[in-house]
């Protein structure tokens, strides 16, 4: 394998600043990407998430291979075309999804057989599949190893379990991957909340070589401090020169936590999920457009920013299209909230540039704890 240029430009303590070089483009990190679960942002063009200020997006494995098919979207040119977004995509590997599916599969040394949650139609995943759909078939810049995922709390004998398959999914991953020079393949670091597991996973994959690494196994049930204890125990034991990656984890001050320990990307459906449902992301916090306090509140949800859903549409008006039902109030909501969050990244790589990043997290700690 050939892995993509990463370049460190700025430190502070340990977040890190710098860029991800792919052939369809850079990725600024750190960096969050938008989910484009079944090749769309949901509610939104591709146009307007880049000129939101995403890099790159996030393509989903299970998803797309039921729907419409991988090898359909391979015929008609690979995800890219298909969605009309040239720039870079990452997928997942399909398998936290198929961890959602407890009473639909069956899991063994070989893969997973599930049964569609579409049709109930019967499918396989295996390591080799994975890769090959992510990899042949989507056409993928990034792809995921293929893992098992457990959701917490969970007892420690089915995490190490869990683990264990993993890593030995890890290998039969690569082995599939092979060398490419225009991909890259990123490992995914089990073990859930305990240290030992997490050690002994990371470990054995930074032996194994990958091209990126990535901490899954959280954002699955844990509490908030677990969570940064098990990432304050993981990220140290990943290799410095490649890219790091939090997965599934979304809100922004676990965002700018996770920075602070040195991870680089992140990717979570909050934004678009929360836009859906009336509620807008603040530097205050989250918003629900639904509460009567807005329905006659002139001021847009942020008059500074460069995004037109977030600087030319009052509060009373978006009140009122999430009241009414109207499409077009799931749209400007996503389409804040991509901008957001697409902004937050921006100032959170200025001020670790600048070396300012400290203040900007003690300030998102305050408002959390408000």
């Amino acid at each position: 394998m050939t892995a993509f240029p990463f370049r460190i430009d700025a430190t502070d303590g340990a977040a890190r600043t710098g860029v991800l070089e792919t052939p369809r483009g850079p990725i600024r990190t750190p960096a969050f990407m938008t989910l484009a679960t079944t090749g769309t942002i949901k509610a939104l063009q591709p146009e307007q998430v880049r000129s939101a200020g995403a890099d790159i997006v996030l393509g989903n494995t299970y998803h797309l291979m039921l729907r419409p098919g991988a090898e359909r979207v391979a015929r008609l040119g690979g995800l890219h075309a298909f969605m009309r977004w040239p720039h870079p995509i990452l997928t997942d590997s399909g398998g936290f999804q198929v961890m959602s599916l407890a009473a639909l599969r069956k899991l063994d040394e070989t893969g997973v057989t599930f049964r569609s949650h579409i049709d109930g139609s019967a499918h396989t995943l295996t390591p080799e599949r994975s890769i090959e759909i992510q990899a042949d078939l989507l056409r993928a810049d990034i792809s995921m190893q293929f893992d098992e995922c457990p959701a917490l709390p969970a007892p420690r004998d089915e995490v190490a379990r869990a683990t264990e398959i993993s890593l030995r999914w890890a290998a039969r991953s690569k082995a599939a991957f092979g060398a490419r020079d225009s991909q890259n393949l990123f490992a995914i670091v089990q073990g859930g909340t305990d240290e030992a597991l997490r050690r002994s996973s990371a470990e054995a994959l930074v032996a194994e070589g990958f091209d990126g690494y990535a901490i899954g196994g959280l954002a699955v049930g844990e509490s908030h401090a677990e969570m940064l204890t098990t990432l304050d125990a993981t990220v140290p034991l990943l290799p410095a020169a490649r890219p790091r990656y939090l997965m599934g984890v979304g809100k922004p001050v676990d965002i700018v936590e996770a920075v602070a320990r040195g991870v680089d990307m992140f990717d979570c459906v909050l934004p678009t999920r929360s836009g859906r449902h009336g509620q807008a992301w603040t530097d205050a916090g989250p918003i629900n457009l639904k509460n009567a306090r807005f329905a006659e509140d002139l001021a847009p949800l942020d008059e500074t920013s460069d995004c037109p859903a977030s600087r030319d549409y009052s509060k009373a008006y978006l009140h009122h299209l999430v009241k009414s039902g109207e499409i077009l109030g799931q749209v400007l909501l996503s389409w804040h909230n991509v901008a957001h969050y697409q902004r937050l990244m921006a100032r959170v790589r200025a001020a670790i540039a600048a070396g300012r990043f400290a203040d900007m997290l003690e300030a998102l700690r305050e408002g959390a704890r408000r």
